[in-house]
């Protein structure tokens, strides 16, 4: 009895031991599959850019003087002709006076000149013919004549007096006329950087302030030498002219992200590449009647780019290790790492540039717990209807 329990026991205990070395077979994960494909698809270049008015002006004194009155605020509509400040005319007023004074007093001079030329010339009339008579001495009459072109010389003098004394006089109204500032142009002020009792002269740093018909404002964004290839071949057009003409309008995304009411044109370009920085400059125009673009309002350009019949993935499939993108590729019923170059993600599509082919399997999302060598089972789903639900969520 006592062996019968002993090889029970034993049994048992190797039964025991046989289950505990069996490992568990984990099940094989099922993972969406889809095939890379050729598509049509539309992207786009964007560009940081920065906005002026078509016309800024800025508003300096044509005179020194202190600011008397400020007719303006900042950021108020203004005409044409519209007072913006005054300047004190208190020198300029006084000298005026003395400048008018200097005036009459060279017009008398003048005057009396012109008397003292008519006597010298009446008493050489007088004496040319008791001289040719032999009444008189020859001397006599020669004396007359060089009192005469003194006389002459003397007007002359007090003419140019009194000619100075007028162009004095009108500059010192052209000052008095100065120290009215007023708009040369219908627009928007900008900041006013001096205010009454500030001394101000035509060589001031700042201006007084700033002019801008912001009707419609330009920025200017710059392509890489690369983009700027990549625009030429692809573009329509036989020059850059041409081609800048048939880009269609583009877009602004504001800094909130929202986008602007109105389509833009780009509209010329610089004739050079700069050699500090690589690019060429771009100049974008748009309408701005509701001004709500300001002068230095910043944005981002949205350039159409067509695509077609690119190589693309699901943007979901890719991920990063150190700056570099990969993708699982499927192999059977493994997997593999495979590193891939995106020329652009659009609408959650991935374009590829470099690193797959068309009809190769990739796994279209969860990419982020999977690994190289792993065993899958895969599930072929379509691509464009995967990459549909995941804007349908968005």
């Amino acid at each position: 009895m006592k062996n019968i329990i002993f090889v029970l026991t034993a049994v048992i205990l190797i039964s025991g031991c046989g289950k505990k070395g069996q490992k568990k077979q984990a099940p094989v994960r099922q993972v969406p599959v889809v095939m890379v494909v050729n598509k049509d698809l539309q992207g786009s270049y964007t560009f940081p850019t920065e906005f002026m008015g078509k016309v800024h002006n800025e508003v300096r004194p044509k005179i020194s003087g202190y600011i008397q009155e400020v007719y303006i605020e900042e950021g108020q509509k203004v005409s044409k002709g519209q007072m913006l400040f005054r300047l004190e005319t208190n020198i300029q007023t006084e000298n005026a006076a003395a400048a008018r004074a200097e005036i009459n007093a060279s017009q008398a001079a003048v005057q009396a000149a012109e008397a003292s030329v008519q006597a010298a010339q009446v008493n050489v009339d007088k004496l040319i013919p008791l001289v040719e008579q032999n009444i008189i001495s020859n001397v006599l009459l020669e004396t007359a004549r060089a009192d005469l072109l003194k006389a002459k010389g003397q007007l002359s003098q007090a003419k140019a007096g009194y000619g100075t004394s007028q162009a004095n006089f009108k500059g010192i109204e052209e000052d008095i006329k100065f120290s009215e500032i007023t708009s040369t142009m219908d627009g928007v002020l900008g900041r006013i950087n001096y205010r009454t009792g500030s001394l101000v002269s035509p060589n001031d740093p700042k201006p007084l302030t700033t002019i801008s018909d912001i009707s419609e404002v330009s920025g200017y964004f710059a392509l890489n030498e690369k983009q700027y290839i990549y625009f030429f071949q692809h573009f329509e057009g036989k020059n850059l002219e041409e081609k800048i003409q048939n880009l269609p309008p583009v877009q602004l995304i504001l800094p909130n992200g929202s986008i602007y009411e109105e389509t833009g044109k780009v509209q010329a370009a610089t004739g050079e590449i700069n050699p500090n920085t690589g690019s060429i400059q771009f100049r974008v125009v748009f309408e701005n009647q509701s001004e709500m673009l300001k002068n230095g309002s910043t944005g981002t350009i949205k350039i159409p780019r067509d695509y077609k019949q690119a190589l693309v993935i699901p943007e979901s499939a890719t991920f990063e290790r150190q700056g570099i993108t990969y993708v699982y590729k499927v192999l059977g019923d493994s997997l593999s790492m495979q590193t891939i170059t995106l020329k652009d993600r659009v609408s959650n599509y991935g374009v590829v540039e470099e690193g797959l082919s068309a009809q190769d399997q990739i796994v279209a999302t969860g990419v982020a717990t999977l690994r190289a060598g792993m065993h899958i089972k895969p599930k072929t789903i379509s691509l464009d209807s995967m990459v549909q639900s995941i804007k349908a969520v968005r």
